[in-house]
């Protein structure tokens, strides 16, 4: 599959002072207007879902009809990417709108306290007059209690287990029986049969396609294992002998990339070999074959229960994943397209045409203020996203030209240690720079090399690009507010 498919032709926020945005600019105002007017919100988050994973992107054998229907029936994003390429802090960038250094969520360390104080989306349109629920996976720590702005809970606790997992249900511990990507379809569909006095927003955050890991002492989460994806029972035979199609950038090992060429103790060097196997990528989309079921389910009774019409639904993921591109697997934290870009559907048949497809660039940051919008509540000032909406019903200007993309170093996976980053991508660039490492910056011209294999930092003849994109990155640094490191 081709990337070039989708190649388009401020002071730092505390969380205290976004909350007191959220009451003096809301009011009671917005809670006031007529329920029957505002639509129902449903949110579906998939785990590690790359763009290209689905039947509607692309994908010449995945089966996904249920999602695939969203696209089809509503605005598919073509270029829609993840500003940090990790599960905890993109789906805080998600819930608040903020860049990751704003929001202080900047790995997948346990961070349930501050999870607990973060100002969301969700809150907004609760205050709103919306009924709102969540179920799923919140991965911003292991505390599985409830947050602000949920009237209705249904939270794994910490990563949650393949099968039978324990959930925390509106305070209360659940041991649950069964495949966790159906218990969480069960659960969903639960909270969408009730009955709704109010307008609802359901925030529905799968497991999947994420693989099976272990806790540590300490709260953090161990190296997945390559067979750690695991589907369910009905699908594990699903697209046996198939032909996994592989780009181009992860036939060969990567040339020009100091920071991937690095000598690692006990890792073998990066190339064809270190990528994922055709099994594994197999299990994943096994995996998601599941998650497509229960979006099928959802869409069967909604529209028996004649809410389909009436509610918006999108279907995104936190950030892309690599199946051997630039010899990487499991190291999903980087930079390139493989990692960044993510799927985003939305249907809503009130605005949005079907069959619309859009080529501007949007981002994670955009969702709150897009479904903030949607929910009719004022827009709290100081986020770093915009909202959307106005694409839906007509093919306006870009959002942006350019767009920060960063992660802070850890020390999870051996390979990204002291691999912090700040980048920059445009519609035809992208800079990377490494913070922690001297000499290991890459620069990439996307029309002519979209898959990322021509590092041109060293070149002559775009020194004049690569200031640019300096200056650029230094402006939306300075945009986000100052680093937390």
């Amino acid at each position: 599959m081709d990337t070039r498919n989708y190649l388009p032709a401020s002071p730092r926020r505390l969380a205290s002072l976004f909350a007191g945005l959220i009451l003096s600019g809301l009011g009671l105002a917005a809670a006031g207007a007529a329920s029957a007017e505002r639509p129902n919100i449903l949110f579906i988050l998939a785990d590690d879902v790359r763009w290209d994973d689905l039947s509607a992107t692309g994908h010449p054998f995945a089966r996904t009809p249920h999602i695939d229907r969203i696209a089809k029936e509503g605005v598919m994003f073509r270029n829609a990417f993840a500003t940090t390429v990790i599960c905890s802090p993109s789906r805080a960038n998600i819930l608040t709108g903020l860049q990751t250094r704003a929001h202080g969520i900047v790995d997948n360390t346990d961070r349930s306290p501050q999870s607990h104080r973060l100002a969301t989306f969700p809150q907004v349109i609760q205050r709103a007059g919306y009924e709102t629920a969540f179920v799923g996976k919140w991965h911003m720590g292991n505390d599985d209690t409830r947050r602000p702005g949920f009237d209705h809970w249904v939270c794994l606790k910490g990563q949650g287990s393949t099968f039978d997992p324990d959930l925390n249900v509106n305070g209360t511990a659940v041991k649950a029986k069964g495949y966790v990507t159906d218990v969480l379809n069960a659960r969903a569909l639960e909270f969408l049969q009730a009955k709704h006095a109010k307008p609802f927003l359901l925030y529905f955050a799968h497991k999947a396609v994420h693989p099976e890991t272990v806790q540590r002492a300490d709260g953090s989460l161990s190296d997945p294992t390559l067979s750690n994806f695991i589907p369910a029972e009905r699908h594990k035979t699903l697209y046996a002998g198939a032909k996994i199609p592989r780009r181009p950038n992860a036939l060969e090992a990567p040339k020009g990339k100091p920071a991937l060429l690095r000598t690692i103790p006990g890792l073998e060097p990066l190339g064809p070999k270190t990528g994922s196997s055709d099994e594994v990528i197999l299990n994943r989309l096994r995996m998601l074959a599941a998650v497509d079921e229960g979006v099928g389910e959802i869409l069967k009774h909604l529209e028996s229960s004649g809410q389909l019409e009436r509610t918006v639904i999108i279907f995104t993921s936190d950030h892309g994943y690599f199946y051997g591109e630039h010899g990487l697997s499991v190291e999903r934290r980087l930079a390139y397209e493989e990692g960044i870009r993510i799927p985003l559907f939305v249907r809503y048949p009130a605005q949005i045409k079907p069959g619309t497809r859009r080529n501007q660039m949007v981002l994670t940051v955009d969702l709150a203020p897009t479904l903030i919008e949607l929910a009719g509540a004022p827009i709290p000032a100081g986020l770093h996203g915009k909202s959307f909406a106005p694409l839906f019903t007509a093919n306006g200007p870009a959002l942006r030209e350019a767009f920060l993309v960063e992660h802070f170093s850890e020390n999870v996976f051996p390979r990204t240690r002291q691999m912090g980053y700040r980048a920059i991508r445009t519609e035809a660039w992208k800079y990377i720079h490494y913070v922690d490492l001297p000499n290991a910056d890459e620069l990439y011209d996307l029309n002519r090399d979209p898959y990322e294999m021509r590092n041109l930092i060293a070149s002559a003849g775009h020194a004049a690009e690569l200031k640019r994109l300096r200056e650029e990155l230094a402006k939306l640094e300075a945009e986000a507010g100052p680093s937390p490191r």
